[in-house]
């Protein structure tokens, strides 16, 4: 039915928008109600020459700046011989809480996976049983007798997965980009990174020309060949 077509249609657009309009509203009480910017009042406000109704925002923009600021300073810090002591350090009191550890290393090497270049990050097909495979990530790593390190994303929850070891000669290099897989994975298989969301009309079975069936567009069918009058060659009668 038509009604159900458009219904649908109207949800692929406006669901993401209010999904990704949420989690900005959430992150934005988060920061705007932190315990540690206190400090950002109506009185320190009022200093400045501004009013009180600019409270919050005052504070998740000084929020950003300090975390951007902190980011780059920590980075510049990294490209001297005193980061690598400090980073050390850190891993180092990391480890020694059991339940901490998991999670920072877990925390780390997702950030050096994503961050450290295209070669950690390349998808790859991976044959799981005859006939079958599966995208996969490439992690950087190798055991020590020499099989590479897989990240197997589910779909459409990326952030959990399998982590597998496989012999080299079993990989093929899928030479797509990283967006393009994602994309695929968190479609569940329906979409790709040139059209958001993928071809929506082909996934509500609509025409890829984008013409309606004609029986939704016109409610006036076709009622057929017109049966065949009384005294012509063809009629019969019961």
């Amino acid at each position: 039915m038509a009604w159900k077509r458009d219904f649908a249609r109207g949800l692929v657009v406006v669901l993401p928008v209010v999904v990704t309009l949420y989690v900005i509203a959430w992150l934005y009480g988060i920061i705007a109600s932190a315990p540690f910017l206190a400090f950002v009042d109506s009185d320190l406000l009022a200093r400045v020459g501004l009013s009180e109704t600019y409270t919050e925002l005052v504070r998740v923009v000084v929020t950003l700046v300090a975390g951007v600021v902190l980011v780059f300073a920590v980075g510049y810090l990294m490209r001297t011989a005193t980061g690598d002591v400090f980073e050390a350090a850190i891993d180092d009191v990391a480890n020694q809480v059991p339940g901490l550890r998991v999670i920072y290393n877990a925390s780390k090497m997702a950030a050096e996976t994503a961050l450290g270049g295209a070669e950690l990050q390349a998808p790859v097909k991976l044959e799981t049983w005859a006939g079958h495979r599966m995208t996969a990530f490439k992690t950087g790593r190798q055991t020590e007798d020499g099989r590479e390190v897989l990240f197997l994303p589910t779909a459409p929850n990326i952030t959990t997965g399998f982590v597998v070891e496989v012999d080299p000669d079993r990989l093929e290099e899928s030479g797509e980009r990283v967006e393009d897989a994602l994309t695929r994975i968190l479609s569940a298989g329906f979409g790709d990174s040139q059209t958001v969301g993928g071809d929506v009309r082909s996934m509500l079975g609509d025409d890829p020309d984008g013409e309606t069936p004609d029986d939704d567009r016109n409610p006036e069918r076709d009622p057929g060949p017109e049966p065949p009058a009384a005294d012509s060659p063809g009629a019969t009668e019961n």
